[in-house]
């Protein structure tokens, strides 16, 4: 069932993403490099806990996304900056953005506001 949610996943994932181009950089991944809007206003009431069960702190780097299962590990870039991260909440659509970042990781990042970032997912480990 899980497999299969992965998959589901997947799938809506290539819905509302964009193939990105190639690039004499790519990041690691487990299949393919994207792009997506993130939102920097993502989770960010510290001390309370996601719908993945995930206690907010102010040191918490996670992702926030409405498709994407609780645990998936992303590689996400901006810049000359890669971050690897994992959903934490099933928030709706973040504000502006396909996807919302705590307020930790959209500083790792360099993010405010709403940006497109290039990701990928990570292989399972």
């Amino acid at each position: 069932m899980l497999a299969g949610a992965a998959v589901l996943a997947v799938a809506v994932s290539f819905a509302i993403t964009a193939r990105r181009g190639s690039s004499s950089e790519a990041l690691p991944q487990a299949s393919g490099s994207y792009t997506a809007l993130f939102s920097s206003t993502g989770p960010k009431s510290f001390g309370t806990t996601t719908s993945c069960g995930v206690k907010l702190g102010a040191t918490t780097l996670g992702i926030s996304s409405p498709v994407l299962p609780c645990g998936v590990s992303l590689y996400l870039r901006n810049g000359g900056t890669t971050v690897l991260a994992s959903v934490i909440g099933r928030t709706p659509k973040a504000p502006g953005g396909e996807f919302g970042l705590t307020q930790a990781l959209a500083h790792r990042l360099g993010v405010t506001g709403v940006r497109r970032l290039e990701w990928s997912y990570a292989a399972p480990g």
